[in-house]
């Protein structure tokens, strides 16, 4: 019986660590996102209305269809290579992932 609750404690040790962790990432995409990206894409990514006008861009939405059809590795490499008149990343590939990862909680 004392095994089985050892057992179960350290497994919810290890989960309650694991979600921390979680966070931390998702907080640091979105302080990366909110330094680097809002300005164009809009704190909700819907888009920087008046940003898109001085662009002469369309949209730039990133929470639309276009952006979830594209898969992880499409989508990372946009935002380490830039694209059209989006610069490129000047972040880590682990800090990349983590801008991505709060884009796609945006999408949600």
């Amino acid at each position: 019986m004392r095994q089985e609750i050892r057992i179960i404690l350290i497994g919810l040790i290890i989960s309650v660590g694991l979600a921390s962790a979680g966070l931390a990432a998702d907080a640091g995409g979105k302080a990366l996102y909110e330094k680097s990206c809002a300005g164009c894409h809009g704190a909700d990514g819907k888009g920087n209305e008046k940003m898109a006008t001085v662009l002469g861009v369309k949209d730039l939405s990133i929470v639309g269809k276009e952006t979830k059809s594209k898969s992880d590795d499409e989508l990372l490499k946009v935002i380490a290579e830039g694209r059209g008149k989006m610069p490129a990343s000047k972040y880590t590939k682990e800090e990349q992932k983590q801008v991505l990862g709060y884009v796609h909680s945006l999408a949600k």
